[in-house]
């Protein structure tokens, strides 16, 4: 059975109502993101950072899987083994969605991470600065998500499964933020087919083999159910 890499983004999120970084009216243009998604920012002022990831963490909580993750949830079932998803997504419409086989490489809504001692447990809804760890009880409590200037969760496992794979999707991201931006040349030169499937071309589209634009709520079932009736023959 053919191996599927899918590396999603947050256009597949987008239409669950959860915005990207571009969205003109968004949660991001409310804030700088030097000032909540850096550590520096953090150090300077964990009581802003908590503010904003407290509103990520609702807003994703008030969201529900669009038909893109329940697609790729479907496939996965149909593929048991044969494919992994690599998300730069924070939010769990994956997992609520039925997808298990998840990396989530930027960190997630879901966890809370403490500074000091690296420990980490399930976020509650609303976190503080002075928030203890449970298991060393330094008020070191952040969001256990991948800021810029930190390295991204999974990688060594994540270019060992590129290279290895027979298809890489790219779906609903903007091919700009590196690692993730290179997926696509690496499992190129590795000879892995490659097809992006988004709302309009990103930055990558010229390196893939195959290119599709729409909603992701419409690409993604459709590709899926090719997929499906391929494997059916």
């Amino acid at each position: 059975m053919a191996k599927i890499i899918i590396l999603t983004g947050a256009g597949i999120s987008a239409e669950s109502g959860l915005g990207t970084f571009r969205d003109e009216d968004g949660l991001w243009t409310r804030y700088d993101l030097n000032e909540v998604a850096t550590p520096e920012g953090f150090a300077r002022n964990p009581a802003l950072v908590h503010e904003f990831y407290n509103a990520r963490r609702a807003n994703c909580r008030g969201a529900a899987p669009n038909a893109a993750h329940h697609a790729l949830a479907a496939l996965e079932r149909a593929r048991p083994g044969a494919l992994r998803i690599i998300t730069q997504n924070v939010d769990d419409l994956h997992e609520r969605a039925g997808s298990q086989a998840v990396w989530h490489m930027h960190g997630t809504l879901a966890g809370a991470l403490c500074a000091a001692c690296g420990h980490r447990w399930e976020a509650p809804e609303v976190m503080q600065p002075a928030d203890p760890c449970p298991a060393c009880a330094a008020p070191a409590t952040r969001p256990d998500i991948v800021w810029f200037g930190e390295y991204p969760y999974y990688m060594d496992v994540i270019w060992d499964a590129l290279r290895a794979a027979d298809l890489f999707v790219a779906i609903g991201t903007s091919g700009t933020v590196f690692p993730a931006a290179a997926f696509v040349q690496d499992a190129a030169r590795a000879g892995v087919a490659t097809l992006e499937l988004n709302l309009e071309p990103s930055e990558a589209s010229g390196d893939f083999d195959t290119v599709r634009y729409g909603p992701a709520t419409e690409l993604v079932p459709a590709w899926v159910a090719e997929v499906l009736a391929t494997q059916a023959d």
